[in-house]
């Protein structure tokens, strides 16, 4: 009987050390640009191009699926290729508007390292909302780019 309760107990506490992890994205799960965060971060750090496109639009979804890998899509449509990458919501631009209306438009910011160097970055994307949640509906051209 003894052992029979440590065994639950060891069971018990090794599947609550799986519950959570300290690199998901903080702050309020629903808004626009913790959205827009967890899309990128998806990207980027996952690198897992199908759980992308359940946070875009279907538009968004068949551009993405046309690539075939995140990376692909990263270094020709987003123009941007990470190693490793922390992304940032501006917030110098948000107004609470944004976050009751059904579209937004999100400044991301992305500090991360390619081939060793570092690389910062920013770009927009817009956001729309359908039946409660957030999706990316388009990423921005950089204004910037040449």
């Amino acid at each position: 009987m003894k052992s029979f309760i440590t065994l639950c107990t060891a069971t018990f506490l090794l599947l609550l050390s799986g519950c959570g992890s300290e690199d998901s994205p903080k702050g309020e799960k629903n808004t626009p640009g913790n959205s827009a965060a967890l899309f990128f971060d998806t990207l980027y750090n996952e690198q897992d191009l199908s759980k992308a496109t359940t946070m875009a639009t279907p538009k968004m979804a068949r551009i993405m699926n046309s690539y075939g890998t995140s990376k692909q899509f990263a270094r020709n449509l987003v123009n941007m290729q990470y190693d490793d990458v922390v992304i940032e919501v501006d917030m110098t631009n948000m107004s609470l508007r944004e976050q009751y209306g059904d579209t937004a438009n999100i400044n991301l910011i992305f500090t991360g390292h390619f081939n060793g160097n570092k690389v910062d970055d920013m770009r927009s994307v817009k956001m729309v909302r359908k039946k409660g949640n957030w999706y990316v509906d388009k990423i921005n051209a950089d204004p910037f780019a040449r």
